[in-house]
């Protein structure tokens, strides 16, 4: 680096590190409203949960060491800005520790969505692994290499490829629970929980949506200006929208099953009313043919309709179990 732009250096760097800090602050408040609402989940989910809010503790820890290093132990030192620290390293891998640990929660949702085949799931797997990989090669580079400018020259490549596959893996996520809840709505339509599908596809598209557009913005910051290290500021939030997709997803549920129980009363005082203004009907009818005599060849509708209409139970399609309950 020739020249130092400080705003775009370490400007960019003290930003992304203070927004880090403070998506830290909303995902721990996520993890204690989850062991809040959920104290009866498996010990598996509460034990994914608190492993990546581990995970998430330690980048910020990362991030906030990076920024000592650049703004406090070598204030004033325009050159470090081209230094690579052990830190920074670590904040990717453990990026995409927490990345690929998000992956396989999704990946296992649509499993369950698609009612076991793995038609769907093992793409996104291997992509998952692609990307993990990617991402411990670059820190190796950047361990091995100490400099920004000389690993743009040579591993610009392997940076970009991770990001890409991260971010290709978000949408082929969105894609599949989107595909797979639309093609469920044939079967809800008659149970009335199009509602409960409406909800779930909107969760699906906001949190693809927001860790795609997190990672190709940090991707195209790379590509563009290379020469500067907004994309890092931007990378070290990146890991917190995947913490906040996974803990939102689970303490959706509640809000879901809330929509399920709205849309099951809806419909059984819909079908309460219908059968109260067929009972005032025949009550009318009734009243009106004992006034006047009914003729012998039309006694036989009398009782036609003195048997009660039996409303078929409520049953929910089995799409929905990964999101209601886990």
């Amino acid at each position: 680096m020739a020249s130092v732009d400080i705003p775009k250096t370490f400007g960019a760097l003290l930003l992304g590190g203070l927004f880090s800090a403070v998506m830290s602050g909303v995902v721990a408040v996520q993890v204690v409203v989850y062991l809040r609402l959920y104290p009866s989940d498996s010990l598996q989910l509460k034990a994914l949960v608190l492993f990546a809010w581990s995970l998430d503790i330690c980048h910020t820890g990362f991030v906030w060491s990076t920024l000592w290093d650049y703004l406090v132990t070598y204030f004033g030192v325009r050159e470090r800005i081209n230094y690579i620290p052990w830190n920074v390293a670590l904040s990717i891998v453990f990026t995409a520790i927490l990345t690929f640990v998000v992956h396989c929660f999704f990946a296992h949702r649509i499993f369950l969505l698609s009612k076991r085949h793995w038609r769907f799931t093992i793409p996104v797997l291997v992509l998952a692994v692609l990307r993990l990989a990617s991402a411990c090669a670059t820190a190796g580079q950047m361990i091995r290499l100490h400099s920004f400018s000389l690993f743009n020259m040579q591993f610009r490549w392997l940076f970009t490829l991770g990001l890409a596959l991260s971010s290709g893996i978000d949408i082929l996520i969105t894609s599949c629970l989107l595909f797979l809840l639309q093609s469920s709505r044939a079967e809800a339509s008659s149970t009335g929980l199009n509602v409960v599908i409406d909800l779930l596809v909107r969760y699906a598209f906001e949190m693809g949506t927001l860790t795609c557009v997190g990672t190709v913005t940090s991707m195209l910051c790379y590509l563009a200006m290379g020469h500067n290290l907004i994309f890092l500021g931007l990378h070290f939030v990146i890991s917190k929208f995947y913490a906040t997709s996974l803990l939102v997803t689970l303490n959706a549920r509640q809000t879901i099953r809330h929509a399920r129980s709205q849309a099951t009363i809806e419909r059984e005082l819909s079908t309460l009313r219908f059968d109260t203004r067929r009972k005032t009907k025949r009550t009318n009818i009734a009243s009106s043919a004992s006034a006047s005599p009914t003729p012998p060849s039309l006694s036989f509708l009398n009782g036609l309709h003195s048997k009660s209409r039996k409303v078929r139970p409520i049953s929910h399609p089995f799409y929905f179990y990964p999101y209601i309950a886990c």
